[in-house]
């Protein structure tokens, strides 16, 4: 079931069944030459639609602005603070605790919100407190990156070797292509692409990793390629998913 396309009474209906909901969360950042801008936000919404079907779970509206300041030096980036993002979430679960859900699952996108949305939760626990919420203490929150299930890493090793690299890769451009079949990139891609740079400012990002990917070759990238990471993403998170909400 997807939020925004039911109705309160729906809502409140699941509500008597379940207090868990599933929240897709990516960015909107520069993904190299050929990868789509969307590209965390499509492949976390894609995979979070597949474990609400399988789990009969609602699944919250998509969360596409994350935390990409390192991203801004590329036109199309979309960056929000983590100062940001913090009250973000915060005000999104609150309204969300206030019609009765307890339990937040988070299927994640991008590796710059992991360290924000864990503070986060923090944050929420002690505010939920602070309010006196109703079963505060039964209130919980986990994110779930699906780039680094184990089936799905285990397939981005076989199919690209050490040409998966960290960032627009192959893996997550072919999960786009697969969802969107009609818009896939081509661009001319240097063979030789920067690596192992440690990532500070915006300027820096872009002066070490100049066409934006991290050791990647995304033009290994299929659309059956993509299906089978979907498939697997799916099939591991919606296990995580009824454990955690167990």
């Amino acid at each position: 079931m997807q939020l925004h396309q039911s109705t309160w009474q729906e809502v409140e209906t699941y509500l008597s069944q379940s207090k868990g909901i599933i929240i897709p969360i990516g960015s909107t950042e520069q993904h190299g030459p050929t990868g789509l801008i969307g590209t965390d936000a499509i492949c976390a919404e894609k995979i979070a639609d597949g474990v609400g079907k399988e789990a009969s779970a609602m699944v919250a509206p998509t969360i596409n602005v994350g935390m990409a300041l390192h991203h801004t030096a590329f036109p199309g980036t979309i960056s929000l603070r983590p100062s940001t993002l913090i009250l973000y979430v915060k005000d999104y679960l609150t309204s969300l605790v206030r019609a009765g859900f307890q339990s937040f699952f988070f299927i994640n996108g991008h590796g710059g919100n992991i360290a924000t949305l864990k503070a986060t939760f923090s944050e929420c626990y002690n505010h939920f407190a602070t309010l006196n919420i109703p079963d505060h203490e039964n209130i919980k929150c986990t994110v779930a990156n699906w780039f680094m299930v184990r089936d799905v890493y285990m397939l981005a090793k076989e199919l690209y070797g050490d040409q998966e690299g960290s960032h627009a890769t192959p893996s997550e451009v072919a999960l786009t292509q697969f969802v969107y079949p009609d818009m896939i990139k081509t661009a001319p891609l240097e063979k030789d692409v920067a690596k192992g740079h440690p990532i500070y400012g915006a300027s820096n990002f872009r002066r070490c990793y100049p066409d934006g990917r991290m050791g990647s070759n995304p033009s290994l990238a299929t659309p059956e390629h993509g299906q089978r990471f979907y498939e697997l993403a799916v099939k591991s998170l919606n296990q995580s998913y009824l454990e955690f909400i167990s």
